[in-house]
């Protein structure tokens, strides 16, 4: 365990983990069940399912390394969960931003 010490495992990364390699194998299904077929939306070039996942998958980088250096990570509410309570980042909005903007790339792209 000491070779990964490195990383900051907390929750969030766990989940951001856990939600990637989730994603992975549905677009995995998706493509084996269902052919993908390009389609040409508001870019005008040609895309898949894998290429609106990949450019969501960078708008949702961008979209988090703006909000740390633009709003912080500063908690912004604290559940009453233990004796210190739990803190709630305000990366969980940008989160929220990064997944609506994800739909609608999906959807128009």
């Amino acid at each position: 365990m000491e070779s990964i010490a490195w990383m900051a495992w907390t929750l969030p990364t766990a989940i951001f983990f856990a939600a990637l390699a989730c994603t992975l194998a549905v677009m995995t299904y998706l493509a084996a069940v269902y052919p993908e077929a390009e389609r040409v939306g508001v870019l005008r070039i040609p895309t898949t399912r894998g290429d609106r996942l990949f450019i969501s998958l960078i708008a949702a980088a961008v979209i988090h390394l703006a909000w740390i250096g633009l709003v912080g990570n500063d908690a912004i509410a604290t559940l009453p969960i233990g004796e210190e309570g739990f803190e709630i980042s305000s990366l969980w909005l940008a989160s929220g931003i990064s997944l609506v903007t994800a739909v609608f790339i999906f959807r128009t792209v």
